[in-house]
Formats: C-alpha cells, sequence, structure tokens
C-alpha cells in the first residue's frame, strides 16, 4: 500500500514539475521579450538627450520634467487599467497596451518644443499604464507564492536586458544614423525601438491565453492540478472590496517602498548615461556598451537573489540588504565619478542591487491579498511608486542646471534607496515571509 502511494506521489511532482516547466517555457520568454519592448520606449529618451538637448535648445530642466512626467499618465490610468485587465483578460488587454504605446513612442520623434514633449511623455505613461503590474497579477493566476520570486525574476530582467541590449544598440543608432536622411538621430533612434514593440503586439493578440482553463497547450489533467494550487495558494488571503485596498496601510507601506525603489530605477535608467559621459567617455557608442555593464551585473544579480528567496522563504532581509548594497553603490559613483573603472563597479553595484530588490518586492501585495483586491493593490502600488519616475529625473535635471554635478541628484537617489530598506523591514515577518 505505502508503494502504491509513493507511486502516486511521485507521479503527481512528476506531473507537477512538467506542468510548471511547460508553463515557463511558454510564458515565460514570451512575457520577457514584451518587457524588454516596453521598457526601452520608455527609457530610450536617455540615449535620444545626448544629441536631442542641443538640436532642440532643452535645458536639463526640461528634459527632467518631460522624461518624468510620463508617470503623471501612467499614474492616473494605473489602476483602472489593471482593474480593466483583471475583467476583460490579458491577451486583448496587453496587446492594446503595447500596440498604442508603440505608436506613441514611434510620434517622439516629431518634438519641436518642451510642450509637445510634455504632451508625448503624458501619452506614452497613459499608453504603457498596466503593463508592469498588470503582467505581475497575470503570473500570480499561473504560479503559486512559492515560485513567484523567480518567475518575477524572468520576467523582470527584461530591465537590465533592455540595458545590456538597448545600450549598444542606442548607441549605435545614435552614432550610424548621425546626418542619414531628413531626420536626426535621435528621431531615427524613437522610430527603429518602436518597431519591435508593435510586432509583439499583434503577437499577443494569438499568442497570450487568458487563463490555465484557456491554455491548450496544457492537457486536462495538468490544468485540474495547475488550478488546485492556485486555489490552495489563496486560502487565508483577504478578497476585499476594491475600495478597501486604498485605506490598507500594509498596501501604503508597500507603495512607499516601492517609491524608494523606482527613486534608484529612474535614477539610474534616465541618467546612467549621462553619469558615463560624465565620467570622460565621450564617443556615444563606448557610452552604450558601457551601460551594458551595469545591467548585465543586475541579470545575475536578479536571479540570485529571486532563487534565495523562494528558497528560504525570507523576504524582508533579501529585499532590505539588497537597497541597501544599491545605496552605497549610487553613493560611491559620485565619489568616484571622474575614475571610469571605479565609477563603473559603483554604478553596477548601485544598479544591481536595486534591480535585485524587484522580484522579491512584488511578492509582497499577492501575500496577502487576492483576486479583485490584488489586482487593484498591485495597480495602485506600483502607479504611486512610480510617480518616482516623475520625481527622480525632475530632481536630478533640476540640480544639474543649478549645480552644473548630477552628485546632489544622486545623494538623494541613494538616501531614497537606504530608506526603503530601513521601510521594508517594518513589515510584519509573517505577512510577507514564506
Amino acid at each position: 500500500m505505502n508503494t502504491i502511494a509513493k507511486g502516486l506521489s511521485q507521479a503527481n511532482l512528476n506531473l507537477e514539475a512538467g506542468a510548471y516547466s511547460k508553463v515557463t517555457r511558454r510564458l515565460l520568454p514570451f512575457l520577457f521579450l514584451c518587457y524588454v519592448a516596453a521598457y526601452l520606449d520608455r527609457v530610450n529618451v536617455g540615449f535620444a538627450k545626448l544629441q536631442m538637448l542641443s538640436d532642440l535648445q532643452f535645458s536639463e530642466t526640461v528634459y527632467g520634467l518631460g522624461a518624468g512626467v510620463f508617470f503623471i499618465g501612467y499614474f492616473f490610468f494605473e489602476v483602472p487599467s489593471n482593474i480593466l485587465m483583471h475583467r476583460v483578460g490579458a491577451r486583448v488587454w496587453i496587446a492594446r497596451i503595447m500596440l498604442t504605446w508603440a505608436v506613441i513612442s514611434a510620434a517622439s520623434l516629431l518634438v519641436k518644443t518642451p510642450t509637445q514633449f510634455y504632451i508625448v511623455r503624458f501619452l506614452l505613461g497613459v499608453a504603457e499604464a498596466g503593463f508592469f503590474p498588470g503582467i505581475v497579477l497575470y503570473l500570480t493566476y499561473w504560479f503559486p507564492a512559492a515560485r513567484r520570486s523567480r518567475m518575477n525574476a524572468l520576467f523582470m530582467i527584461g530591465i537590465p536586458v533592455a540595458g545590456v541590449i538597448g545600450g549598444p544598440l542606442s548607441g549605435w543608432i545614435i552614432a550610424a544614423f548621425n546626418g542619414v536622411g531628413h531626420w536626426a538621430n535621435w528621431q531615427w533612434l524613437f522610430a527603429i525601438e518602436a518597431i519591435p514593440s508593435a510586432i509583439l503586439g499583434v503577437v499577443t493578440l494569438f499568442y497570450l491565453p487568458n487563463s490555465i482553463r484557456a491554455a491548450a497547450w496544457l492537457t486536462d489533467d495538468e490544468k485540474a492540478l495547475l488550478a488546485r494550487n492556485i486555489e490552495a495558494d489563496g486560502a487565508g488571503k483577504a478578497h476585499a472590496s476594491i475600495a478597501s485596498v486604498f485605506t490598507n496601510g500594509r498596501v501604503w507601506l508597500m507603495a512607499a517602498i516601492y517609491f524608494c525603489c523606482m527613486m534608484g530605477l529612474y535614477g539610474i535608467g534616465f541618467y546612467l548615461p549621462t553619469l558615463i559621459k560624465a565620467s570622460g567617455v565621450k564617443n556615444a557608442f563606448d557610452v552604450g556598451l558601457l551601460t551594458a555593464i551595469p545591467y548585465a551585473c543586475a541579470v545575475v544579480s536578479m536571479i540570485a537573489v529571486a532563487r534565495s528567496a523562494d528558497r528560504t522563504g525570507e523576504r524582508r532581509w533579501h529585499f532590505a540588504i539588497a537597497s541597501a548594497a544599491s545605496a552605497v553603490g549610487l553613493f560611491l559613483s559620485t565619489v568616484f565619478g571622474a575614475n571610469v573603472p571605479l565609477a563603473m563597479v559603483a554604478l553596477s553595484i548601485g544598479t544591481a542591487g536595486m534591480l535585485a530588490t524587484m522580484p522579491v518586492f512584488w511578492t509582497y501585495p499577492s501575500a496577502i491579498l487576492a483576486g479583485g483586491s490584488a489586482a487593484a493593490a498591485i495597480g495602485m502600488i506600483n502607479s504611486i511608486g512610480n510617480l518616482a519616475g516623475f520625481v527622480s529625473p525632475s530632481i536630478i535635471g533640476w540640480m544639474k542646471d543649478v549645480t552644473q554635478s548630477t552628485n546632489a541628484g544622486m545623494y538623494c537617489v541613494a538616501f531614497a534607496m537606504a530608506l526603503g530598506a530601513a521601510l521594508a523591514l517594518l513589515q510584519p515577518k509573517q505577512m510577507v515571509n514564506r
């Protein structure tokens, strides 16, 4: 009898391992590619800046405000977008997001005035609102909490990979398309880098299933097993009203933590090319190659920290240590500013630490909420946190105009990462550790 039970148990484990392997292979590479395209279209303005500012006579303050106003549009439409995706399904909604942001990103090449710059960046934020939290929510439909950090990492490494690929690509476009046709090189940058998003948006309509039940590539036994695991994972979590999410103190604490985290992400994302250029590297292609180094380090750190967090079930200290390391790295990048090798080491630590926080952080909301309330909470946390994308580049740009240096702005960003580490430890460990 024991032999039969053991055989059934092993068969069930084999079925589960095979099902999750199939889901991972089918979904994660595609979602990863979509995020690479999305993030590239969001931050390629950092490379366009190298030539765009002088061509259009924009100040650093105008650039910082324009880079950041993206997140005002993002803020207002994030929660509604996530709730709509939960109701209508990921396939159509994610495709809609990708196609609209591709069109608006390409339209950035038409910018002539600061007002036009602000408008197109605001509309890009509106178009992209809901993509990132929508995918975070979508992954909770497939994977239980014990697997979620690793799956988040496989999706979110799209950010550093966008840096590894996008840095050299953007630098090459800026250098190779200088003087080609009637467009400036930064205009070619916006046009060329919008193409992958448009293609992937169309593919999404035919490729992405809305749910486990809709996955024709799973067997009935695999669907039943995965559905049971998700149902068991949701047991004990609050299915609160959507309205109650906005008065939940734990959700607001998570939003504050994520705001600090995003101060680091967008301080790095929008100004890394500028920081490297300020260290003494002048050629645009060389700047692009060097931006790949911190992001390559981040790919390793994200996967390693996420695996450790899933293996141990500990989340708070994994986040806090990574965030504190980022703070130290960003601070040291200002100390070693004129020394290219040391500045690159410091920026690599800052970038790797910052990005390693993200897969761990996004296990927090789904640890306490489920269903529509989880959709609203994820959207709310992401929208509030991403306001840092407005604050961070605006502060750095304004301080650079005032002081002729990015150092003061990077001190603010480093402080935010240190504060995020401290706030993470205020969370009750029984709520976020699994």
